[in-house]
C-alpha cells in the first residue's frame, strides 16, 4: 500500500515537472499581450477583427515554444510516459478549456452586440470571473499551481483596468496597463524558469532524449 502511495506521489511529482520549463507561462504571458494591443486596433479594425489578426502571431509563438521544447528542453530533462488516470485529466481539461473559451467568445460577441445597453462594469466582471474560473480549473486539473496566481491577476485585469479609465488614469478601459502587467509578469516567470532549467541541466553526453514511464 505504502508503495502504490509512494508511486503516485512521485507520479504527481513528475507531471508537476513538466510545466517546470516556463514555456505555458510564456505561451500564456504571449496570448494576453493580445489585449494589450488590439484595444489600439479596435478603432480600424473592429472588435472582432481587432483580436483576429493576431491569430498568426499566436500560432507563430506556439510554433517556436514547440520547437524550443523538442530541440532544446527534451534533450535535457527527457519525456514521461503518464498514465491513464493523468491521460483522462489531461483529456478532459482540454475539453472542458474548449467549452469555457466558446462560452468566453459568445459572452464577448453577445457584450459587444449589447454595448450600450450593458455596463462596462458588468462586463468585466462577467469577463474577469471567466478567465478566474478557467485558470482555476487549469490549475486543479493540470496541478499546475502558478495557474491560481495568473488567473488572480487576469480575474481582475478587467475590474482594475475599469477602474482606472473611470478616473481617467488610463485608456482603452484600462486594457492595456492591467493585461500588460498580467502578461508581462508571466514571461518573465516563463523566461527565468526556462534559463533556469538549462543551467541547471546541461545536454547529456549521448546528446538523445531520456524516456520514463509513470502508470497511474
Amino acid at each position: 500500500m505504502s508503495d502504490r502511495i509512494s508511486l503516485k506521489e512521485t507520479e504527481k511529482k513528475i507531471f508537476r515537472s513538466t510545466f517546470n520549463d516556463g514555456l505555458w507561462d510564456i505561451l500564456l504571458g504571449c496570448f494576453f499581450l493580445i489585449f494589450c494591443i488590439a484595444p489600439f486596433l479596435s478603432s480600424s479594425l473592429g472588435d472582432f477583427w481587432s483580436s483576429a489578426v493576431f491569430a498568426p502571431f499566436w500560432g507563430l509563438v506556439f510554433l517556436v515554444a514547440w520547437q524550443i521544447r523538442k530541440r532544446v528542453v527534451v534533450p535535457r530533462v527527457g519525456t514521461v510516459a503518464f498514465g491513464r488516470m493523468r491521460r483522462g485529466r489531461l483529456k478532459s481539461f482540454t475539453i472542458i478549456m474548449l467549452v469555457i473559451n466558446i462560452a468566453a467568445f459568445v459572452l464577448g460577441i453577445v457584450a459587444a452586440a449589447n454595448f450600450d445597453r450593458v455596463s462596462g462594469r458588468m462586463t468585466s466582471i462577467l469577463f474577469g470571473l471567466f478567465l478566474l474560473c478557467g485558470f482555476s480549473l487549469a490549475a486543479y486539473l493540470l496541478d499546475f499551481g502558478r495557474l491560481y496566481i495568473y488567473g488572480l491577476l487576469v480575474g481582475i485585469s478587467p475590474a482594475v483596468g475599469e477602474w482606472l479609465w473611470d478616473r481617467g488614469l488610463a485608456s482603452h478601459h484600462g486594457f492595456p496597463v492591467t493585461f500588460g502587467t498580467a502578461a508581462g509578469v508571466m514571461i518573465l516567470a516563463g523566461s527565468i524558469l526556462l534559463v533556469r532549467l538549462l543551467r541547471n541541466n546541461p545536454l547529456p553526453a549521448e546528446g538523445t532524449p531520456r524516456e520514463e514511464s509513470c502508470n497511474g
